[in-house]
């Protein structure tokens, strides 16, 4: 058995610098045109071999609010925009929700996220993630959308270092980019991220996805080994959905958390 590596705690990592999501989708792939709704896996993206992770947004016109029905086609979840101004998400078990009424067109914007797939059972044909069928307005399917793949892929985060980041503002706009540093001198030890006060997103170390966490849990901490860090000073960036706090710490201890039921 190899020697357990020697744990650290390090500074936390202040998260001074903010990128909008919407800021970040000219850093995408080309986004894709379609009439109707196309699920991850069929989006003309990575050589054509469709998307196998991450998120995608969609958007299109609407002329109108009203009643929003997701009819079970959003896997696996989905925070929902109109204008950029978030309005509600769609998941499991929630399938509708109210469009708040406004004048002329307008941009309504669905970010889907891909929970992870099942590997065994009943339901190990009906895994594609995305949008996998009409989404209604008042009865009527959307259409003629506008699709961005966001599958979080180390070629997209490190084009984001040419983005234009800014100071982070007192109230942030979400989703986002926000970006940090950890300075580890010597040879770096293992560490475990952890997000007190964050919502739900993803966590990049020098450009290497480390792994996505949610504040509802169990696991409150994630794993990073110190291979993945340099002496002196490296870059973390975090993708948040929905709010965050002003700093990510770096402990010597892990936390798996408790079993809960999330509904």
């Amino acid at each position: 058995m190899p020697a357990l590596r020697y744990r650290e705690a390090y500074e936390p990592a202040i998260m001074y610098n903010h990128l909008s999501l919407w800021d970040a989708l000219s850093f995408t792939e080309e986004p894709f045109k379609s009439a109707t709704p196309v699920n991850m896996e069929n989006l003309p993206v990575n050589n054509k071999n469709g998307q196998s992770q991450g998120y995608t947004l969609y958007e299109t016109i609407i002329t109108s609010g009203g009643l929003l029905k997701s009819g079970d086609n959003v896997r696996d979840r989905a925070l929902v925009f109109v204008d950029r101004r978030y309005i509600g998400f769609f998941k499991r078990n929630t399938l509708e929700m109210a469009v708040p009424d406004g004048e002329g067109k307008r941009t309504l914007s669905l970010l889907v996220e891909n929970c992870g797939r099942v590997h065994q059972g009943k339901d190990l044909d009906k895994q594609r993630k995305g949008l996998v069928g009409d989404v209604l307005l008042n009865g009527t399917p959307l259409r003629d959308f506008t699709i961005y793949s966001l599958d979080m892929k180390p070629s997209f985060i490190d084009s984001l270092y040419r983005a234009p980041w800014k100071a982070r503002p007192e109230v942030p706009l979400y989703p986002a980019f926000l970006m940090g540093a950890l300075f580890a001198y010597g040879y770096p030890s293992d560490t475990f991220v952890k997000l007190p006060g964050w919502g739900r997103g993803v966590v990049f170390i020098n450009g290497l996805n480390l792994g996505r966490y949610w504040s509802s849990g169990p696991q409150q901490a994630l794993y990073l080994p110190g291979p993945f860090l340099n002496s002196g000073m490296n870059q973390i960036i975090a993708f948040e959905e929905q709010e965050a706090d002003y700093k990510i710490q770096l402990e010597d201890t892990h936390d798996l958390g408790m079993t809960a039921d999330i509904k």
